[in-house]
């Protein structure tokens, strides 16, 4: 089972739209997949067509240990993966978790229970530093990156790689970064082009090969509860998530050998 969490402590870059769009093309590649939702704003879930709303039980619940996992996880109607989903209960577990004995492990331990149901996990994290951004941290392999090839993004990626630093050094010595994923990507555009090159001159192989254009329909599938590569499986931005599964796929292959 490879748990990846997929992270970036600035908001609007793709991060949910990246996680629900790989675990259905994995999914459609006949890898058994979990997605993980750790922002209480639910996107992940409503995005995988699972409505928030509704949800009786949810991670929440998993990360106080109320539930095991296996009573908290619904599958995604269109996707055919799994979700552990999660709604604004979750924004109580900060609070909650602060006083708790081993509070950075608790998705660890329930992940750890399932090894052998899946084979990827990805973890959708919050927009911050926070004790669920901590958690998906912590019981991850790697760190799957999406970002825009912009000024902006690559000021708040130092912060991130230091970030995962202190994780690795203090609490996962598992933890790596994978690789960054170029997403909403304009090749016209003059500096998405230069960000682009300096991120490959930097980072090397750790930037993945596959790169995801900037994509209405993309932009429009979570409003129809359908994941991007299944609503319009002919768009450009479909097309791209199908390929960085494979290369997803490929790469934890290389592991292996």
């Amino acid at each position: 089972m490879h748990i990846f969490a997929i992270a970036n402590q600035k908001g609007g870059v793709g991060k949910t739209t990246t996680a629900v769009n790989l675990a259905a093309a994995l999914a459609a590649s006949g890898q058994r997949t979990l997605l993980v939702d750790l922002d209480p704003q639910g996107n992940a879930t409503m995005g995988s067509g699972i409505d928030k709303r509704g949800l009786q039980v949810s991670v929440y619940q998993v990360l106080l240990q109320l539930i095991t996992l296996a009573e908290a996880r619904a599958t995604s109607p269109a996707g055919k993966f799994d979700v552990l989903p999660a709604n604004r209960d979750l924004a109580g577990a900060e609070v909650e978790l602060v006083d708790l004995d081993l509070r950075e492990m608790r998705l660890k331990a329930a992940l750890a229970e399932h090894r052998d149901d899946y084979d990827f996990v990805l973890i959708d994290c919050p927009p911050s530093l926070s004790m669920l951004t901590l958690n998906g941290l912590c019981a991850a392999h790697g760190v799957i990156i999406p970002m825009q090839c912009e000024y902006y993004a690559l000021e708040g990626l130092s912060d991130l790689v230091n970030t995962i630093k202190k994780v690795h050094a203090n609490l996962n010595r598992d933890l790596k970064i994978i690789g960054l994923l170029r997403v909403m990507f304009d090749p016209r555009n003059t500096l998405s082009n230069q960000v682009s090159a300096q991120l490959e001159q930097h980072f090397g192989d750790k930037v993945f090969k596959t790169l995801v254009p900037r994509n209405v329909r993309l932009a429009e599938a979570p409003s129809y509860g359908v994941p991007g590569v299944l609503f319009d499986r002919a768009a450009k931005g479909a097309q791209a998530y199908m390929t960085f599964a494979d290369e997803m796929i490929e790469r934890v292959g290389q592991w292996k050998e």
